[in-house]
């Protein structure tokens, strides 16, 4: 048999055989019984290396695609019929429960690589071209070097007391935020610390108070637990506190930079928050995002930090502040909810893993953490004055911007009717990325917006797309 195999330059010469190799079995035109070249010859017409061959037989043999018979060769595998699983999930038992998570709606989800706009203000997503690489591999290669020490037991559920001694430096450094090792918990991003707090603090019918506008898989998160979950409307400074419920049991804000709108609570909202949430008996989950990156003004002080009663509980995240991939972030929780979080994160993954936990707690403490939030708030701040500057300018009679004071993402509010489906999906068509505000309500009236992330799109490239924008606007008028 004849067997075509194209290699393109020099670069992962193992990933192209293996790709076209397996694509080839897949596809048929390799057919079962088919016998491959030996390795050696192989290597002599691709002009590539022995090993490379082998080591692509190999994998492939591994994942039963090929099959060595000594003495004869490597010979291509029968494939397995496809199992045609035909039962609907209606004739389930927990259909009804199996439906209403089918409907759940997806928020926020990034697009993949083939799906992104050469021009997007999609939010939570960081510079990934400003991220240390070279530092996080030493940190990497020295996480490595701990973990072939270990015993290769499971890990605590709290996360590596070296991580979690890094946090509470950094928090305190960086938010003013004091507080001991023992009372963080490391989690697989903001949104498990919310799941475990919910696991704790929530049962069917507890009801929940979250702003509204706020953030869509915290509410969605709280409701799948059971709760009746209850929109407060927010202006200037925050968090209307008269309009919570009496029998509120959980409160979910964003105190430093409400999203999606951007301000910032006030400090007099903030002493009104922890005094009703004390008279009601409830805990405060105070969403600190994204905080680190602040433009204007002293830090405003955290809930955390102004709470004496031990009712709030901090949440942060590094996936705003490195990469979302990492998936690290944890919560600074209250003496009264601590162990039954630790136990609840326990039962659901019984801990994070320690690789990256190793390598951020030496990222951290070489300051490199810092180094790095410094590097990129130099470049957001570019992004957000220009930003800023165009809406005053010739975007002005659409368009008001809410100036953030902290954070990589604006709201700018529509000053008259505007078709923003329209303005979205022709915005597609040259390559810019737009997105409304409005999915993010719940119960109140919806304002209508667009929401500027400006953490991934290049300075040189927010003209280029505002002014895009900008014609779209106009032929629409």
């Amino acid at each position: 048999m004849e067997l075509h195999v194209v290699i393109n330059g020099r670069k992962d010469l193992a990933g192209q055989l293996y790709q076209q190799l397996r694509g080839a079995i897949e596809s048929g035109r390799l057919a079962a019984g088919t016998q491959l070249p030996p390795s050696r010859l192989l290597a002599e017409q691709l002009g590539i290396s022995r090993k490379t061959i082998s080591d692509t037989y190999a994998q492939l043999t591994y994942e039963n695609f090929l099959t060595g018979v000594v003495g004869k060769g490597t010979y291509v595998n029968a494939r397995p019929a496809q199992v045609q699983r035909k039962q609907s999930h209606s004739e389930l038992a927990s259909a009804e429960l199996v439906e209403r998570w089918r409907n759940l709606p997806v928020f926020l989800r990034h697009p993949t690589l083939e799906g992104s706009l050469r021009y997007d203000f999609i939010g939570g997503a960081t510079s990934k071209g400003q991220f240390p690489h070279d530092d996080w591999r030493r940190c990497v290669a020295h996480a490595m070097r701990q973990m072939a020490t270990s015993k290769g037991f499971y890990s605590v559920p709290e996360g590596l007391p070296a991580l979690r001694n890094a946090i509470a430096r950094h928090i305190a450094y960086s938010r003013g935020v004091n507080c001991q090792d023992e009372d963080i918990v490391v989690c697989n991003g903001a949104q498990q610390a919310l799941d475990s707090l919910a696991r704790v603090l929530i049962s069917p019918g507890s009801r929940v108070a979250i702003e509204d506008p706020g953030y869509p898989p915290a509410r969605l998160l709280f409701a799948s637990h059971g709760a009746e979950v209850v929109g407060i409307p927010v202006d200037a400074e925050g968090i209307q506190v008269e309009m919570i419920p009496d029998d509120t049991r959980l409160i979910y804000v964003t105190p430093s930079h409400q999203f999606p709108l951007g301000m910032p609570m006030s400090p007099a909202r903030r002493e009104a928050l922890l005094a009703r949430a004390f008279e009601l008996g409830a805990i405060v989950i105070e969403d600190d995002y994204d905080s680190e990156f602040r433009y204007e003004g002293r830090p405003t002080d955290s809930l955390y930090s102004l709470d004496p009663r031990g009712i709030v509980a901090y949440v942060g995240t590094f996936s705003k502040t490195l990469l979302p991939e990492l998936r690290l972030g944890y919560a600074i929780l209250p003496p009264a909810i601590l162990e039954a979080v630790v136990r609840a994160k326990q039962l659901t993954d019984l801990h994070a893993s320690t690789l990256p936990q190793w390598a951020l707690a030496k990222f951290i403490a070489e300051g490199c953490l810092l180094k790095h939030i410094r590097r990129c708030h130099t470049i957001y701040a570019q992004r957000r004055e220009r930003i800023l500057a165009r809406m005053a300018s010739d975007l002005s009679p659409w368009l008001e911007a809410v100036p953030p004071s902290a954070g990589f993402h604006m709201a700018a509010l529509c000053k008259k009717p505007i078709d923003l489906a329209l303005v979205i999906e022709l915005a597609k068509k040259v390559e810019v990325g737009l997105y409304a505000i409005d999915s993010f309500y719940y119960q109140q009236p919806v304002q209508s917006a667009l929401y500027f992330g400006f953490g991934a799109i290049e300075t040189l490239d927010i003209d280029i797309a505002l002014d895009r924008l900008r014609d779209i606007l106009e032929q629409l008028s």
